[in-house]
């Protein structure tokens, strides 16, 4: 039987760092980038048990492996909206994170649109645009009798819908917009009698929509590829997809910068054909300009060279339904709506990626 490898703490129990002399991991590669010294990395995932905590799982993992001895990160979970995210990142509270939808993001440099009100950071940077194929729509309650956006202005039914807040909480930003560009605005459904509830998470919104007793009768939200979704429009209750409209769509890309999309027919058994949809795509890992360019570097090296690590754990998903898209193209990692760090850059134009 082989001797196991010792596992080394970063820290021992009074909390020096461990000796220099303490075991490599035997998975790294001779030839494979590292940072001799130790390092500290701050990184920000989501709520706690989403992909992009798993995500950040799987980059620290993987550098700390490949960083000196006494290395260590830590992830930390956010409570709220997912505002504080990048506003952490460019506080300087954090050193990476990640956010989504990514062309929401770009206006974080400018303090624009979504960021209207915090002051411009184009101090941020970016690292890698991880791929994922997302739609934010609304969908109601069959007994409403609306199939379309024309049919909920003229019959102004009284609903009680679940939404994410606005401000704070970029989906719920984004849903905000999309129902005042269709003509109907929180306020529009208050004034038809209609009842409001928020909630941050796309589970805490589409979760209570599939229990008649909590009477919900529409909700708006993002994570299309999730049984959340499923349950509700192939569900007993058969919540109803309202078709986007084109010139809504054209006003909504102006206000967030997200583009059309669609819905195929069949990607939900009750979905027959397709529908026009609001896009909701990709994940954006950022960080500052004054983050180590080693740290930037390795980093962009292992989400290219040990991408199979991660993907793994989408195999079993559908490419159409996977909450991460794969297999992940790294030129399309290397397209990012924020400058790319240099560290990150230099590593995309050495491999030809770039």
């Amino acid at each position: 039987m082989a001797t196991p490898v010792p596992i080394a703490s970063a820290v021992d129990w009074k909390g020096r760092d461990t000796p220099s002399d303490r075991p490599v991991a035997t998975l790294v590669g001779k030839d494979e980038p590292t940072i001799d010294r130790s390092v500290t990395v701050r990184c920000i995932g989501d709520w706690g048990h989403a992909n992009f905590h798993r995500l950040m799982a799987f980059i620290t993992q993987e550098l700390t492996e490949r960083c000196g001895p006494g290395s260590r990160t830590c992830i930390w979970s956010v409570a709220g909206g997912g505002m504080e995210i990048t506003d952490q990142i460019a506080s300087g509270f954090a050193d990476i994170a990640i956010n989504t939808p990514v062309k929401l993001f770009q206006d974080a440099l400018t303090g624009t649109r979504l960021f209207e009100g915090r002051p411009p950071a184009p101090h941020l940077r970016a690292i890698a645009t991880i791929p994922q194929n997302d739609r934010m729509m609304l969908a109601l309650d069959p007994a409403l009798g609306c199939k379309t956006f024309q049919d909920l202005r003229e019959k102004k039914p009284k609903l009680k819908i679940i939404l994410g807040p606005d401000g704070e909480c970029p989906i719920g930003f984004v849903c905000h917009r999309y129902l005042e560009a269709h003509g109907v605005s929180v306020e529009t459904l208050k004034s038809w009698g209609g009842e409001v509830v928020y909630a941050n998470r796309p589970e805490e919104c589409l979760v209570p929509c599939q229990d008649p007793k909590l009477g919900f009768s529409a909700v708006i939200n993002e994570a299309l590829m999730t049984p959340w979704w499923t349950e509700l429009i192939d569900g007993p209750r058969a919540f109803v997809i309202l078709p986007a409209e084109k010139d809504a769509l054209t006003t909504i890309e102006k206000h967030t910068g997200l583009g059309a999309g669609t819905i195929p027919a069949g990607y939900f058994k009750n979905l027959k054909q397709e529908i026009p949809a609001l896009e909701f795509l990709d994940f954006l890992l950022m960080c500052r300009e004054d983050l180590s360019d080693d740290v930037a570097y390795l980093i962009a090296y292992i989400l290219v060279a040990k991408k199979a690590k991660i993907e793994v754990n989408y195999h079993s998903f559908p490419k159409d339904r996977s909450p991460i898209s794969w297999p992940m193209d790294p030129r399309e990692m290397a397209k990012t709506v924020f400058p790319l760090h240099p560290g990150a850059e230099r590593f995309y134009r050495e491999h030809g990626y770039l």
